[in-house]
């Protein structure tokens, strides 16, 4: 997958595309990731790449000139499929672990990081196929979203994780929280391991996680039992 990063601090972006399970995805190959400098597109003296909003109003908007005209190089770039232009913000859908899914599987997106008090109206119309929002709070601009939906995205590329069973055990993939997870050493702090986990009787984990995920989620996000994520098997 291709990812382009529009932004005004593409620095921010530096050690988060070389670290951890992302940084091997680049090095093997899986994902690329290019930032481009939206002010590197202003025709200003400043490189300027914000004005004050017509009509009045606190903060700043980002002007359209810039915009356009790093949007446009970006896509220059796609001279046959067009990616999906995805804009990070606060008036966006809701980034789910469905709608995650669904990004995996493009071959190359383009993620529009805004700023200030947002980016002007007529870049969205002409050239934003969807907005996302990673919740309702409001952040001082979209590179801290575009971090949150690369890293949930790209982990979903076949190859990136180790194991492709773990994505689909993973709290939300199958519509509940996950179970409890525990490792050595058997006995800490004077406190154990359920011993079912220790029984080797595999149907009897597998029971259990599919209960322990039904009471976790019930306690900490009752909502998803709302969406279907119940089986007639099931029980609380």
């Amino acid at each position: 997958m291709k990812i382009d990063i529009l932004t005004l601090f593409p620095e921010m972006f530096e050690t988060f595309q070389t670290s951890s399970i992302l940084g091997r995805a680049v090095e093997n190959e899986l994902v690329s990731i290019q930032t481009h400098n939206i002010r590197d597109f202003a025709l200003n003296k400043h490189k300027q790449a914000d004005d004050y909003p017509y009509g009045g109003g606190a903060g700043m908007v980002m002007m359209p000139q810039p915009l356009s005209d790093c949007i446009s190089h970006v896509l220059s770039s796609y001279p046959e499929e067009k990616p999906k232009v995805i804009y990070l913000s606060p008036q966006g859908k809701v980034l789910t672990q469905e709608l995650a899914q669904q990004f995996s599987m493009e071959s190359s997106l383009v993620l529009l990081c805004g700023h200030y008090e947002g980016i002007d109206q007529r870049v969205i119309d002409k050239y934003v196929d969807m907005e996302i929002s990673i919740g309702d709070y409001i952040l001082t601009g979209g590179e801290l979203p575009a971090m949150v939906l690369v890293d949930c995205v790209t982990r979903l590329i076949p190859g990136v994780l180790g194991s492709s069973e773990s994505i689909l055990e993973e709290s939300h993939s199958a519509g509940l929280l996950e179970y409890p997870q525990y490792t050595r050493p058997a006995v800490y702090d004077g406190q154990e391991v359920p011993p079912v986990l220790l029984s080797g009787n595999h149907k009897e984990i597998e029971n259990w996680r599919r209960q322990q995920s039904l009471l976790n989620t019930l306690r900490k996000r009752p909502d998803l039992l709302d969406k279907g994520a119940l089986s007639k098997d099931d029980s609380l």
